[in-house]
């Protein structure tokens, strides 16, 4: 009789997919917390603790629906700590005739069961994860034979595609994109809603990796874990947003303010990227709401948020499929410098750093424009090697994975690959953090000035990123008015903004 092993990953917990359609006794399933997923990055303490809870209340949920479940606790002493050791063990012990596995999201992943599938003796298959709107080659077929890879053109197919915003074979209301309505400043004393979060009790587990040599990074309430780690707390948390956070989100979702973590924004991406959630049912839910309060919800944003859904997250997915192995290993404007030490203690006199980094540490979070206008405009400008921001990247936010992180660190936020993900280069002085945020207001540093004492590191930091890379800019039509504004600057103003960088680089940790 065919015995089956069936592996599922700790981002694979989508209660929907076939698999679990009909239980089979001759099918047994396999979880595992394993040293290779711990280890390949240093993570934040909350995004390790979180995906073993999720894990084990959805083997939980296995069990409890009849399914037959192998679950390896991270200090089992069965345990072998990695993926191909322990199915090629539990083959020998358990007879197992037939092995298979869902498609992993990461490339190193994907390389590791095909190897493993290569070296068991019994048979294999691998089938698809049911998440995605996607294929994992679906992007690379729609841009077949062009240069570029504009994200606004694969939104729109898969607007088309799938019926979602459209009326008939145009967008409903006759315009595709909203992207100018969606970045507005919070007004001077709006107070912002307050986030819903869970109390999920995740001491025994924090405990567990208290006792081994696993590296992690950040703080955790280990009594009150504000995260969701079920599918009931995810749906809840969408819910939540639908209802109090979206009539806001599409205006204000550029926006920063000191000591406000969460703003209008969902926070269903670790909920989606474990596969808790479905982008599918996410939409559906959203657009279901907005319907209903047609009058209260404007329609931008709606969009900007589906656009977030449907197209920048697979947009980002299908490049990274069609990319690696060789797109972790970009770097355009060939950057070196270590990362600054503050970026894993928030100990900077910048405030817009120091707030964006202490919240990272304390919830495993920041949102999109914290990530690329701050930590990531600092890195690029300061001229981080791509390697050490993808690494912080992957390891400090609850919502990390390769397949989503390193497209969006590696190429939108410090165009290391040269322009394959952005058309440009997303730098910007003081100005821009000033006029989307109230932190410049607090802060040590006037984002005033340029040089000087007080100067903010921002300003001095962003002429001398132009200048140290005038050579690979300079056939960008996108940022030809800067570079013509660099260009025309007396020499004495340039030399005393290079001079103010190149003392602000030296002593870069003091910041």
């Amino acid at each position: 009789m065919k015995k089956t092993v069936r592996l599922i990953l700790g981002d694979q917990l989508n209660s929907n997919h076939s698999w679990f359609n009909s239980v089979e006794e001759s099918v047994t399933y396999v979880m595992m917390e394993v040293r290779t997923e711990t280890d390949y990055a240093q993570h934040h303490i909350q995004k390790v603790v979180g995906i073993f809870a999720a894990m084990r209340d959805f083997a939980s949920q296995l069990k409890s629906n009849g399914h037959q479940l192998i679950y390896l606790q991270l200090n089992d002493s069965a345990n072998l700590q990695s993926f191909d050791k322990n199915i090629e063990k539990l083959i020998s012990e358990q007879q197992f005739t037939h092995f298979e596995y869902q498609l992993p999201d990461e490339y190193r992943l994907d390389i590791q069961l095909k190897k493993l599938c290569e070296s068991i003796t019994i048979s294999s298959a691998a089938v698809d994860s049911e998440h995605f709107f996607s294929s994992r080659n679906e992007l690379g077929d729609f841009f077949e034979g062009k240069k570029t890879y504009l994200m606004e053109s694969f939104y729109r197919y898969m607007r088309k595609k799938h019926a979602v915003l459209m009326e008939g074979d145009k967008p409903l209301t006759g315009k595709w994109n909203y992207d100018l309505d969606n970045r507005k400043k919070l007004p001077k004393g709006h107070k912002p809603i307050f986030p819903l979060v869970f109390e999920n009790e995740v001491t025994s587990i924090h405990e567990e990796i208290k006792k081994t040599t696993i590296k992690t990074i950040g703080n955790i309430n280990a009594k009150q874990f504000i995260w969701p780690i079920n599918r009931t707390q995810s749906l809840e948390l969408l819910d939540y947003f639908a209802t109090e956070c979206l009539p806001l989100f599409g205006s204000y979702q550029d926006a920063m303010m000191p000591n406000e973590w969460s703003l209008y924004h969902s926070r269903i991406s670790f909920s989606m990227n474990i596969k808790l959630i479905s982008p599918k049912e996410v939409i559906e839910r959203v657009t279901a709401e907005w319907e209903k309060r047609l009058h209260e919800i404007e329609y931008h944003q709606l969009e900007g948020f589906i656009r977030q859904i449907i197209g920048w997250r697979e947009y980002m997915r299908g490049i990274y499929w069609k990319q690696m192995p060789n797109y972790a290993t970009l770097n355009y404007f060939e950057n070196t410098a270590p990362l600054p030490t503050w970026f894993w203690t928030g100990e900077t006199k910048m405030t817009c750093l120091k707030d964006a980094i202490n919240q990272t540490l304390e919830y495993g979070y920041a949102h999109h424009i914290q990530r690329l206008m701050i930590t990531g405009n600092f890195a690029l400008l300061a001229g981080v090697h791509p390697d050490e921001i993808d690494d912080w990247y992957l390891g400090i936010y609850m919502d990390a994975f390769e397949w989503v992180e390193i497209t969006n660190t590696r190429g939108m936020s410090q165009f290391a690959d040269g322009g394959i993900v952005g058309t440009k280069p997303y730098v910007s002085s003081a100005s821009y953090i000033d006029k989307m945020s109230s932190y410049c207001g607090s802060c040590q540093y006037n984002n005033k000035l340029k040089v000087g004492d007080k100067a903010c590191p921002f300003n001095s930091l962003y002429w001398n990123f132009y200048d140290r890379n005038k050579s690979k800019l300079a056939s960008n039509p996108r940022i030809n008015m800067m570079l013509n504004v660099w260009n025309k600057m007396k020499p004495e103003d340039k030399e005393a903004l290079l001079l103010q960088a190149d003392y602000y680089l030296k002593n870069i940790n003091d910041l």
